[in-house]
């Protein structure tokens, strides 16, 4: 389990709340999560309930209203615009999940990698060498030369996987990468990830609304209503790493610092529970009973 003090990434009480004319939305309500470094984790949950707003926030294209968010030693709170820069060009990495988003059609695959070191002005054999690297890594070192128009969508993912590592970042983003793929080309680029997570040691948030994609990493938030709501982890099994697909799978309701759980309506229906509870602890257990 990640603690506070172990966390790589530390978010707690986060707030971020949007203004339009005289109407707030409070897209996230103290969400909390701590992200190990080196971790590969999905995000997961419905469309508006906050994940791509915590996205945006990590990515530092966004600023939180309230709370805490720490990425390494970047307060994401309390960043200049200057450290603003710093932190998008060495810190973080992005793919986003239109496949158009992420390269310059006339670019090459080999130049697209290497635009990210020319904006921090690395010299041109170093860029060179690691982009051709970099598309070595992803698969697709033979076609360095060709635009993304000569690439199919998987490719093109590929390379903005290329792209998002350029600058050698210790943390990579992706917005629904597999959004705009077919399943068999979704399943290898998530496979691709998992890969340069185990090659590389690179933290990967992963923001999908696809619960699925919780199966293919070691861990998986949900989010609802701008909170965090489950966890879901994943071990492999003895039988996998021999060759089988068996895994243990638990999932598990978060309690943030301020002791509040989002209970599942389901479950409070079934109790008769609505909106008081009556909270007891008797026999190292706590039970729930209806105030109403």
């Amino acid at each position: 389990m990640t603690t506070p003090e172990s966390a790589y990434i530390e978010c707690s009480g986060l707030f971020k709340i949007y203004k339009a004319a005289d109407l707030e939305v409070v897209a996230l309500r103290g969400l909390e999560l701590n992200v190990s470094k080196g971790e590969i984790i999905a995000i997961v949950g419905a469309s508006g309930s906050g994940k791509s707003t915590l996205l945006n926030i990590l990515a530092g294209y966004d600023a939180p209203s309230a709370g805490t968010i720490r990425v390494g030693d970047f307060d994401l709170l309390q960043m200049t615009n200057k450290e603003v820069v710093e932190y998008r060009r060495h810190e973080v990495g992005f793919i986003w999940q239109e496949t158009s988003r992420n390269l310059f059609p006339y670019l090459t695959a080999l130049e697209n990698v290497e635009l990210p070191m020319v904006i921090s002005g690395a010299p041109g054999p170093e860029r060179r060498k690691r982009a051709q690297e970099l598309l070595d890594v992803v698969g697709l070192g033979d076609r360095s030369d060709h635009k993304p128009s000569q690439l199919s969508g998987g490719e093109q993912q590929r390379v903005a996987i290329a792209v998002g590592l350029s600058n050698q970042p210790p943390l990579l983003l992706a917005d629904e990468p597999t959004g705009e793929l077919d399943d068999q080309t979704g399943t290898e680029v998530l496979e691709l990830l998992n890969k340069v997570n185990q090659d590389l040691g690179t933290t990967i948030v992963i923001v999908t609304h696809d619960p699925a994609i919780a199966t293919s990493v070691g861990r998986a938030v949900a989010i609802k209503d701008g909170k965090t709501s489950t966890e879901t982890t994943r071990e492999v099994s003895f039988e996998r790493k021999l060759g089988g697909e068996a895994t243990d799978t638990e999932e598990f309701l978060l309690i943030d610092s301020a002791g509040s759980v989002q209970i599942p309506r389901d479950m409070l229906d079934e109790l008769n529970i609505g909106r008081r509870v009556r909270v007891d602890m008797k026999d190292g257990r706590v039970t729930l009973e209806s105030g109403d």
